[in-house]
């Protein structure tokens, strides 16, 4: 990459149609950090505001087809792996990307949407765990999804937070920035932990039904702030800044009667017009 260029981030995730997750929502957070964003397509979903109605899949190969397609043209410096679905994906999206060397890959182990609808087939735990965590610069679960991964109860204080960290550290990714949005209380810590490092993040709770989304918006904000150059730490600090903003001026948005979506662009769009 150039001085002056600009990065490329890719997001290999599903679609939500209505703009609040997945890769429209990882789209709007590359463009908000100031990276170029591609997206190759893993799921279909029907959905809105107040849940999943019906997933499609693609056929494995044509998953396979789209990612060969960006790295056989396009400089990638960083990708972001969002919903895979099924073991079948999640082995298809390491086989493609295990010899690219991209230097930052970013994994959200998405396994359940906001309203409730699994995303994650059963089968597909082992595999994500087998195959892509270990593919990963940094994965990054919410209290549940790091539950999930390790067979374990979801974390209830800090202390079981941080062991659970280091446990998910140990299964080969480089980073983890584990989310604490599912605490009860007043604050909404994450734990990022490395080899070397273990910061916490805290921010205070922001009271909102518009918070769908925000797990896909972190980790693409994650993504494209490493791909533009940051350390680990100062890219996990932004980018939790940058969601923690995004949902307080979400009321701005009227998106649908569920679990609305987050305000990517509250930075730049100012005003009534814009």
């Amino acid at each position: 990459m150039t001085h002056a260029s600009i990065a490329n981030a890719l997001s290999i995730a599903g679609s939500d149609p209505s703009g609040g997750a997945g890769i429209q929502a990882d789209l709007k957070s590359f463009s908000a950090n100031h990276v170029f964003g591609m997206a190759v397509l893993t799921a279909l979903t029907a959905q809105n505001t107040r849940g999943v109605t019906d997933i499609h899949l693609p056929p494995v190969d044509f998953i396979k087809a789209q990612i060969n397609a960006i790295f056989d043209d396009i400089r990638v410096d960083a990708v972001k792996i969002g919903m895979v679905a099924n073991a079948d994906i999640a082995t298809a999206v390491r086989d493609s990307l295990v010899d690219r060397h991209c230097r930052h890959i970013v994994l959200d182990p998405v396994m359940v949407a906001k309203g409730g609808a699994p995303l994650l087939d059963p089968d597909a735990v082992e595999a994500v765990r087998r195959d892509l965590l270990p593919l990963a610069s940094v994965v990054t679960p919410n209290l549940p999804e790091a539950g999930v991964l390790l067979g374990l109860p979801a974390a209830e204080t800090r202390a079981e937070m941080a062991s659970q960290a280091r446990e998910l550290l140990s299964c080969g990714p480089g980073a983890v920035l584990m989310k604490g949005g599912h605490f009860e209380g007043e604050h909404s810590p994450d734990l990022l932990i490395t080899e070397a490092d273990e910061v916490w993040f805290e921010a205070d709770r922001i009271d909102s039904m518009n918070t769908h989304g925000t797990g896909c918006s972190l980790s693409s904000a994650l993504a494209a702030l490493l791909a533009r150059g940051m350390s680990m730490i100062d890219a996990a600090q932004a980018a939790k800044s940058f969601i923690t903003e995004a949902i307080r001026h979400a009321d701005r948005l009227e998106v649908g009667s569920g679990h609305g979506p987050t305000h990517h662009f509250h930075a730049i769009w100012n005003g009534d017009n814009g």
